[in-house]
């Protein structure tokens, strides 16, 4: 049996030293692992916390008992007053298709919508100032609604011409 050199035992002592140390530095990993475990378990806590919360918003939510809408002042002849107070309101005579207006189209009947304006009537009745409000509030360039004639069109949809309408404004 051939025996070994003293190069070759410190050569098979280093490796079992450096298994050694792989070993125990593998075994560390451990560490980690719980670290993880346990932060994921924080993570699903909170999750579910987040949505116990939501439900119970829901909940809420659905036991309050819907807010009345506004009505418009009445002016001294008795019909409703279409000024900056009107388009506050939200007016309540109903809400008409306001994108049938050349210049509104279905985005900006959303951001009528957002401003308070439903209808029609609100449209027609506004004043040289309460158009200037709500162009500012529309973030339009002044003079749009005036140079769109967005009030006689509005007149015009109010009093059911749609045929009319179409053949002025969408020819």
């Amino acid at each position: 049996m051939e025996t070994f050199s003293t190069d070759q035992w410190i050569i098979l002592l280093l490796v079992l030293l450096l298994g050694w140390l792989l070993g125990l530095l593998t075994r560390s990993g451990a560490k980690w692992r719980h670290a993880y475990h346990d932060e994921e378990g924080r993570r699903k806590a909170a999750e579910a916390r987040a949505a116990e919360a939501e439900a119970r918003l829901h909940e809420i939510e659905k036991r309050r008992p819907p807010a009345a809408p506004a009505r418009p002042a009445k002016t001294a002849t008795g019909r409703k007053a279409a000024s900056a107070s009107a388009i506050a309101n939200g007016g309540t005579e109903g809400r008409d298709d306001l994108s049938l207006i050349r210049g509104v189209g279905a985005s900006g009947e959303a951001r009528l919508h957002e401003v308070g304006i439903f209808s029609y009537h609100q449209i027609a009745e506004l004043s040289a100032r309460d158009e200037a409000d709500l162009e500012s509030r529309l973030g339009a360039p002044a003079g749009t609604i005036e140079r769109e004639e967005w009030r006689e069109q509005a007149r015009m949809l109010a009093h059911g011409d749609h045929e009319d309408h179409r053949s002025r404004f969408h020819p």
